[in-house]
């Protein structure tokens, strides 16, 4: 059995620079370093497997260890809905009841209130006006949830019950939950949203930030049977760039107002929100060139090799996605040659591993031939081992990347992996 490490209960997170990406042009702030957490250090950047319910799903956690994951990140919505934070407290917190016994996040909670709560169609938007005429009539039912300024009435998306999430229940619900690094409570908006909109709710956010800090100071004092807890900003703002500068500096300018106040700061930052591919690094690098050095950011559900290189080098030190997982559990696989599809009807007699030049575990022991079998026949073996080999790749591949920042040939290994990867794309 996997031995649980020491906890020190008065250890709080800290962040220390390793080394600086040679890029130096605007934009560009990447770099590693290590997240010092009281149940362990993650070694930045780094790729971290989402947990949403407290379990990556179809792995166990002696399996997600395998894959080289230094943390994972679970879901305050889904957790409080089902078992409750109280239950999870009661076990000790997340490490505990899940026997994970690493570091790990919890999200605020606030993107799953308000994308299961306020679609239209497909579209996720928070005004009607901004909707194509057949998402206005779809407009015509009950959202299932409401936003105010005191926070979010949504219903359940397991029975329809109705609940409320305001900054000081997230804290609560999160410190419960007991996980190293959570992040404060935020609005979600995307690109359909209105500048107008964008702009109220960056403000709303900013104001929902205080609140969870003085509600974080508040639990930390009262709790001090539990390891430390790092509360997390979040930077809002979808595209504009006035508006994440500006969401930026009002995080840090609350962390500082309160570090003056001889109070506990936020430890970090995450960047949320919409963001278009084509703008991912150009956001990310508005927004770190306002974040201070000397704090982690965290960017949250990214998960393509491109996107993870464009992240990095802009300045994000880790960053979450349920793509691999989700991918995985459907046959995707990824390989150094790009992604394939093995329910393909021409792997059915391909025995080789999934990549062996990559090897792995999984591409070690099992051929493409087995695991489409598995993917055919509906076995639950064929997501576990998709899921553990992309878990392993992406993982492998940001501490590639670490190493080869530390190592001064970034440039010509980002080169190499991505213009391999892109190369062909057939297989899919």
């Amino acid at each position: 059995m996997h031995k649980p490490p020491e906890i020190d209960l008065k250890r709080n997170l800290s962040f220390e620079i390793k080394t600086r990406l040679d890029d130096t042009s605007p934009g560009k702030h990447g770099r590693t370093g290590v997240i010092h957490t009281p149940h362990g250090d993650i070694k930045t950047p780094a790729f971290i497997p989402v947990a949403t319910k407290a379990t990556v799903k179809t792995l166990t956690p002696e399996q997600i260890r395998q894959t080289g994951a230094q943390a994972i990140l679970s879901n305050a919505y889904h957790l409080y809905l089902q078992p409750g934070y109280d239950i999870v407290d009661e076990a000790g917190g997340l490490a505990e009841f899940e026997n994970w016994h690493g570091p790990a996040y919890t999200d605020s909670g606030g993107f799953q209130v308000m994308s299961l709560g306020v679609g239209f169609k497909k579209v996720l938007a928070m005004e009607v006006a901004n909707l194509t005429e057949g998402d206005v009539r779809a407009a015509k039912k009950e959202r299932m949830a409401q936003v105010d300024e005191e926070g979010v009435d949504f219903k359940s998306i397991i029975d329809g019950s109705k609940h409320r999430f305001t900054p000081e229940k997230s804290m609560q619900i999160q410190h419960g939950l007991g996980a190293d690094i959570m992040f404060a409570f935020d609005e979600l908006t995307t690109l359909v949203d209105t500048r107008i909109y964008q702009e109220q709710s960056v403000a709303r956010t900013h104001r929902w930030a205080k609140r969870c800090l003085d509600e974080h100071e508040r639990l930390t004092n009262e709790r001090t049977h539990r390891p430390k807890q790092s509360l997390w900003g979040v930077v809002q703002g979808a595209q504009y760039e006035d508006l994440r500068r500006k969401a930026a500096r009002g995080l840090v300018q609350l962390s500082r107002a309160a570090e003056e106040a001889g109070r506990r700061p936020f430890g970090g930052f995450g960047i949320g929100g919409a963001l278009e591919k084509e703008n991912l690094g150009t956001i990310v690098g508005w927004v770190c060139d306002e974040l201070p050095e000397d704090k982690p950011r965290h960017l949250l559900g990214i998960s393509e090799p491109d996107d993870l290189f464009t992240a990095i080098e802009a300045g994000a030190d880790t960053f979450d996605c349920v793509a691999p997982t989700r991918l995985g559990r459907r046959g995707g696989v990824y390989t150094l040659d790009g992604r394939l599809n093995l329910k393909n009807a021409q792997f059915k007699r391909d025995f080789s591993g999934i990549d062996e030049e990559f090897g792995g575990y999984v591409s070690e022991n099992y051929s493409r031939a087995y695991i489409r079998h598995l993917l055919k026949a509906n076995e639950f073996l064929a997501g576990t081992l998709c899921t553990m080999h992309n878990l392993e790749f992406m993982i492998r591949l940001v501490d590639n990347i670490r190493a080869s920042i530390e190592g001064g040939y970034y440039a010509a290994y980002r080169d190499e992996f991505t213009g391999r990867y892109y190369a062909d794309s057939s297989g899919m």
